[in-house]
């Protein structure tokens, strides 16, 4: 089992989650998030201020598969979350060593 973590832009997220649904992803969790890499952010004009935007929004979503549908549910992601702009984001694969799900108590693949 895996986890893809995928930190994506925020108007990407139906055409990811869509796809991952598509694959036969059971499950997944978004969180709004912020940071930046190579774009270092930018500045912005308020009220005729200038101020530096230090940290972009940007979507994570987590999802847990088997091993066998990592290389189709990588695929997929970058498909849906592809823009060709700098920011489109990143996916980080760990492997997972247990899952429990708490009201069951199944374990492992059946939890997913």
């Amino acid at each position: 089992m895996k986890k893809i973590e995928a930190i994506i832009k925020p108007f990407k997220l139906d055409e990811v989650r869509e796809a991952l649904s598509e694959l036969g992803a059971s499950g997944l969790t978004v969180t709004e998030v912020k940071g930046f890499g190579r774009q270092k952010g930018h500045t912005e004009l308020y009220r005729g201020a200038e101020y530096v935007v230090d940290f972009l929004p940007k979507i994570k979503i987590e999802v847990v598969i088997a091993s066998s549908m990592v290389e189709a549910a990588v695929d997929a992601i970058i498909k849906a979350a592809h823009t060709g702009k700098i920011g489109d984001g990143k996916i980080f694969i760990t492997p997972v060593e247990q899952i429990i799900r708490i009201r069951t108590g199944e374990t492992d693949e059946a939890a997913i």
